[in-house]
């Protein structure tokens, strides 16, 4: 691991996966120490195609890392189709379970939150899940994806699709904020590695400023684009 942090302990290591757990003692609370959290509320072509593969499974301590402590009994609540009488359900109709995934990609948890209406004209699933620090060793970088200007991915040159590797900073795209320079800095990493190290790692270095412009462009921000390796050298050089 790259990242040695003297109050993080590595815990659920599973080869070239590490979840690292902060404890905060006085708000008894537990969180990863490393990894971005990525709300997915949006429909679009690559959340359909990561949704695709999710597989249920049983609420595990993972799981709880995703949810505040008040929320973990409420994984182990059946959905209201399961049960109409479950304490999930609102009114036998209605509901606001959760329910617990994972990608068995990349071996990350997903916490599915559904909310819907007792009149069903209202339903969503918002998904939640961290990023992963860095693709596998095996994986090699194919293509950087900006989804709608608020979901990013990253496409092994196998065809996988991942979450972009997001530390706790976070990533954003058209506007004038840490978000963009995230972004451009992951860029940049990417670029003086071609494409090898895809670790998360905030505050890489100062990217070129035309990378950093790209980021914070208002034009790119509703915008969806997948960019390889050239695609991204030309925008260094435009």
């Amino acid at each position: 691991m790259s990242d040695q942090q003297p109050d993080l302990q590595l815990t659920y290591d599973r080869g070239w996966q590490h979840i690292v757990v902060h404890t905060e003692p006085g708000l008894g609370a537990a969180m990863s120490g490393l990894h971005g959290t990525v709300p997915i509320e949006r429909d679009s072509r690559y959340t359909r195609e990561w949704l695709s593969r999710l597989e249920p499974c049983d609420p595990n301590p993972l799981h709880t890392l995703l949810v505040g402590n008040e929320t973990i009994p409420k994984l182990f609540h059946p959905c209201v189709y399961d049960d109409p009488q479950s304490p999930s359900a609102v009114a036998g109709s209605g509901c606001v379970c959760y329910r617990t995934f994972y990608d068995p990609e990349y071996g990350l948890p997903v916490i599915a939150h559904h909310y819907r209406t007792v009149t069903g004209n209202i339903e969503n699933w918002k998904h939640t899940t961290y990023a992963p620090y860095a693709l596998r060793e095996k994986d090699i970088f194919g293509s950087l994806i900006i989804d709608g200007g608020d979901l990013f991915w990253i496409r092994t040159q196998t065809g996988t699709l991942s979450l972009l590797p997001e530390s706790r900073s976070g990533y954003g795209i058209g506007y004038g904020g840490g978000g963009p320079t995230q972004l451009a800095s992951y860029i940049q990493q990417l670029l003086d590695t071609d494409g090898s190290n895809t670790t998360a790692q905030a505050g890489y270095g100062k990217p070129a400023k035309r990378i950093l412009d790209w980021t914070r462009d208002p034009a790119n921000k509703a915008l969806t684009q997948e960019l390889t390796l050239s695609d991204l050298r030309r925008i260094q050089r435009a």
